[in-house]
């Protein structure tokens, strides 16, 4: 076995990095202090005089782990906790009674205990110990899983629920069901199946697991895409022409060059509008699609007259209002324009104001391409 194996191994035994912060820890452990301090006080009280009488299980120090550190986690529900805690208790109860040898009742409760939390839907770490408690400690009372089981686990999840409403938590944790977005690169039944096939439990809910990879991939575009400035996608030097160019000159070019929008310019090179073939197509009839060709042709004749009743050069269709970017502004900026606000085109200008570039659609496209393919 090579060196790096055993090095890779031995490091799947160290702990992975904390991801939350000082405050976060701060929450959980006053959290736990205060639920179990409320839930010891109050069993102790419900005790009575009967001081040798058990009013608070251990397991109860786990349970307050899951309620206050990771009250997210599908484990430690509401439902998990109560559930979880007291049917286990029952288990391990019955095994004292019924299993001589506290080897294989020990063996037999924990194992039994997570059947039963799995089929009734309560699974909790915490309830095994429970199960193995009730059986090393020989107790054979099955009153004992109302109390202090089952009252200790109703009374921190009652703790649980004012704690961590109090300090922002959402608990219980219920799931919300995500509407589904239209564009959306996964569905629900996609992160199904996936789940399906990895057959394990996790200790996440299904809502929080789509969030986190939804906003995973929002980030990911970010770091890919924020580095990247206009200038760096555009296609620099684009085909322009002036107010006065004759629309007969302005198809050409578009025709010839292939492209479906010409930058307008004055003479300092500055963008004072755009011309799109959509710009042509305005003036004509489109309600009536015979003879759109030769009414085309009309329209972008020069007419050899002083006056004219149709217009002759860019300037009298351009669209005057156009939106432009900066070459050092972020492309995923323009993100809104190409997606929302209708946009297939976007002139770039220096830092003189002048027409350096032209981004359209395909640009974009391209770009985000690259930024998410795998090699990336």
């Amino acid at each position: 076995m090579r060196f790096s194996a055993v090095l890779a191994y031995a490091r799947a035994w160290l702990p992975g990095r904390t991801t939350v912060d000082m405050r976060e820890r701060l929450r959980a452990v006053c959290g736990a202090a205060i639920g179990l301090f409320v839930t010891a006080v109050l069993c102790r009280w419900l005790a009575g005089p009967l001081e040798s009488a058990v009013w608070l299980i251990a397991p109860l120090g786990a349970t307050a782990v899951l309620v206050f550190a990771v009250p997210s986690s599908p484990l430690a529900q509401p439902w998990s906790v109560i559930g979880g805690n007291t049917l286990s208790a029952l288990v391990g109860i019955a095994c004292a009674n019924w299993i001589p040898d506290p080897a294989v009742g020990a063996a037999v409760a924990v194992a039994a205990a997570i059947g039963l939390m799995f089929t009734t839907r309560c699974l909790h770490p915490p309830g095994g110990a429970a199960a193995l408690l009730a059986v090393l400690t020989h107790t054979t009372q099955f009153s004992s899983a109302l109390f202090p089981a089952l009252t200790n686990s109703v009374l921190l999840v009652l703790a649980g629920v004012a704690y961590n409403s109090l300090t922002g938590r959402r608990y219980p944790h219920v799931q919300v069901a995500q509407p589904p977005r239209a564009d959306a690169r996964f569905s629900q039944a996609d992160i199904d199946a996936v789940l399906a096939r990895y057959n394990q439990v996790l200790d996440i809910s299904r809502d929080d697991l789509e969030s986190l990879i939804q906003q995973t991939e929002l980030e990911s575009y970010k770091r890919r895409l924020g580095t990247l400035a206009c200038g760096d996608i555009m296609s620099p030097s684009p085909v322009s022409v002036e107010f006065g160019t004759p629309l007969q000159e302005a198809w050409a070019l578009m025709h010839d060059k292939r492209i479906k929008a010409l930058p307008v310019t004055d003479r300092t090179r500055r963008v004072v509008g755009i011309v799109t073939q959509a710009d042509f197509f305005r003036q004509l009839d489109l309600q009536h699609h015979e003879g759109i060709a030769g009414r085309l042709r009309d329209l972008i004749r020069a007419t050899r007259t002083v006056v004219s009743n149709k217009p002759e050069v860019v300037g009298q269709i351009m669209t005057r209002q156009v939106r432009v970017a900066s070459a050092d502004r972020p492309v995923v900026d323009l993100v809104p324009l190409f997606s929302e606000g209708g946009h297939h085109h976007i002139p770039i200008i220096d830092g003189e104001k002048r027409l350096t570039g032209m981004i359209t659609q395909s640009d974009f496209v391209r770009a985000l391409y690259r930024a998410v393919r795998p090699e990336n």
